[in-house]
């Protein structure tokens, strides 16, 4: 019986009308990436519909023979890829097809840098891949029914990648998807049978779902015997090794076979920088195939995205996220678990309780650390910088996760420090350590805004004069890192600005010199104490500067000014905490301040300095206006005198 027509034609999303005006124009440098991205679709459904039915067999339909079928037609120059796995709905369609509601575009095309080379490189990164196949055709046609739904259920989309698309109910006998692409004259490479196998080998060999195509009909004898086409049976076969990739042995798996899977259980353009395949047996017993991207994807830094492995329980697929498998801060890991000690009727809440998975989790993390660690030993190429680079401040979250791998993940840390002054962190812990000064005893660092702030904060004068080499931290979450990581290597962590220096190896000289200094510097003290009263928590005549005239300092056990500040931009209320201001008093302008008779004018000065004090780390004030008047007048009387 035939479904009752229902048509209507609707507009696209914004975003994905401007998408598909970038996909028509060949944003894709490589036309016949479409292939890929179809068949991984594709595959994607037939695994949703492994574990649905695993709930429900009456969604296979009696029919539990799991395929991807491609068809060619040079005559009608199109190219249909057909899949019989979960299908969808009506609302599904429109969903998926017509909004990409899900797919990140808004944040695709904010990332476009309008040079095409480098924005091909963005596709794989916001999972907009069906949107491909309007590289090679002017018309699309999806035809779809859902698993478990009547054959007048199925619905017909189709649209030529302009400003509309139309749907109507069409019936359909099997479910799954058939998705039809009316290629552009000059793609009609894609309708020739030898260019379209070799392009399955290449991109889809490591699917573990068969693509079939019509078998070649074998070379005609040239005697009586010989069959005509018309009368060849129609015969299919598996164009694909079809296999799961992670079950075979590691030395029969090839390195392009490796990056061909990545890109499909990743979505991802580029190759992978490494991976690691390990089988385990004894007590668990469970196979991974763990991968190291090269970029980030868009929404790293959104904790709330999904993420986490594919799992599969003795080759079922059971989800595409599963995050328990990871801690949050390896959340740009990409991969396959496969396990047989979980049962098949895995939801995430058992998941959740089952200790198999804790025990997995403890080893999956050790492993990706190990593989961290032997790409940061890597004598050859930069692999580990181009990791840090992408991925470095999301494992810096890790020392406040992951307590028990503490020491292996601080041993993978980069830092910028003095030693090189130079912006990229490049420097790790244990060569801090090996070139620490005889009787140095701890690793001192600085957290600023920015790199530049910290490269030039007043408290590094003093550090460099002995020639100590310190830590310059400048991304967000360096304050709460250091909050966590309190020693390396047996040597305790100190912020230069935080609390009273103290520095191993100064001599008597110096220390006398520190006392001395400090008893001389008591009257001006008191007066800078009572002038910045209700600014600062206390004054105190320093030795750490040399050539600033003065700096605050944070309390012992007071929240530092970047954390503080991220905290505040959060919208979290924050307890009231004043600074100590150090002052240099063999700084000339400490001794005009010291010989100002003028308790207003000495007020006016005072505050000059607290403020700069603030503005040269990076912070705020609280009153720039009268900052700026407090100058003006000083200026209009240096003139005048």
């Amino acid at each position: 019986m035939t479904a009752d027509v229902k048509k209507e034609t609707l507009g696209f999303q914004t975003e994905a009308k401007q998408l598909l005006h970038l996909m028509i124009h060949s944003l894709y440098s490589n036309k016949e990436i479409f292939m890929r991205e179809l068949i991984s679709n594709a595959s994607d459904a037939i695994d949703k519909l492994r574990f649905a039915a695993l709930a429900d067999d009456a969604l296979l339909e009696g029919q539990g023979d799991y395929a991807i079928q491609i068809d060619l037609d040079k005559k009608a120059n199109t190219i249909t890829i057909s899949d019989n796995g979960i299908g969808m709905n009506r609302d599904e369609v429109i969903e998926n097809l017509g909004t990409i509601a899900k797919s990140g575009t808004a944040s695709f095309l904010e990332s476009l840098t309008g040079d095409e080379r480098k924005d091909s490189q963005l596709i794989g990164q916001f999972g907009v891949g069906f949107y491909s196949g309007f590289i090679v055709a002017d018309r699309v046609q999806v035809h779809t029914r859902k698993a478990g739904e009547s054959a007048d259920a199925g619905v017909l989309w189709e649209s030529c990648g302009e400003a509309e698309f139309s749907i109507e109910s069409k019936t359909r006998e099997t479910r799954g998807t058939s998705i039809t692409l009316s290629l552009k004259k000059d793609c009609k490479e894609f309708a020739d049978d030898f260019r379209v196998r070799s392009v399955i080998k290449k991109y889809s060999d490591h699917i573990s779902v068969p693509v079939m195509m019509l078998k070649p009909p074998a070379p005609s004898a040239e005697d009586d015997d010989a069959v005509s086409d018309a009368d060849a049976a129609i015969e299919f076969e598996a164009v694909n090794e079809a296999s799961a990739l992670w079950m075979r042995g590691r030395t029969e798996v090839k390195s392009d076979e490796y990056k061909a899977f990545y890109k499909h259980v990743s979505h991802d353009y580029e190759d992978p920088l490494t991976w690691s395949h390990n089988k385990v047996e004894g007590k668990l017993e469970y196979t991974s195939l763990l991968y190291i991207p090269a970029k980030a994807p868009f929404d790293l830094w959104n904790r709330e995205m999904s993420r986490g492995l594919k799992l599969y329980v003795q080759r079922t697929f059971i989800m595409d996220d599963a995050e328990q498998f990871l801690p949050l801060y390896l959340r740009f890991i990409k991969g396959v678990v496969d396990s047989n000690d979980l049962s098949l009727n895995v939801s995430r809440e058992i998941l959740q309780q089952d200790p198999a998975v804790e025990s997995m989790r403890n080893a999956l993390t050790k492993r990706v650390l190990d593989m961290l660690g032997k790409m940061a030993k890597a004598k050859k190429g930069n692999d580990y910088a181009t990791f840090w680079k992408h991925f470095g401040t999301v494992l810096k979250e890790g020392p406040a996760e992951d307590t028990t791998n503490q020491v292996k993940i601080a041993k993978l840390l980069r830092f910028s420090t003095t030693h090189t002054d130079l912006e990229e962190q490049d420097q790790a812990l244990e060569d801090y350590v090996a070139r620490m000064q005889e009787k140095q005893e701890k690793i001192y660092y600085v957290v600023a805004e920015n790199f530049n702030t910290a490269k030039k904060s007043p408290h590094l004068e003093v550090f460099r004069k002995k020639g100590i080499e310190v830590l310059l931290l400048s991304d967000r979450v360096d304050d709460w890192l250091m909050n966590h990581l309190r020693e390396f290597d047996g040597k305790q962590f100190q912020d230069v600005a935080r609390g009273a220096l103290e520095l191993a190896g100064d001599s008597e000289e110096e220390k006398q010199a520190q006392e001395t200094l400090t008893k001389e510097s008591e009257a001006l003290v008191e007066r800078v104490s009572k002038a910045l009263e209700n600014r600062v928590s206390e004054v105190r005549a320093t030795a750490r500067l040399t050539d600033s005239a003065a700096c605050l300092v944070v309390g012992d056990f007071d929240m530092g000014s970047q954390m503080r500040r991220i905290m505040e931009a959060a919208g979290q209320e924050m307890p009231e905490a004043k600074p100590i201001l150090e002052i240099n008093p063999a700084h000339p302008l400490a001794e005009m301040l010291d010989q100002e008779p003028d308790e207003d004018r000495f007020e006016s000065l005072a505050n000059i300095i607290f403020d700069q004090a603030t503005l040269v780390e990076g912070g705020q004030l609280d009153d720039p206006a009268d900052y700026v008047s407090r100058m003006n007048k000083l200026l209009v009387e240096m003139r005048q005198a």
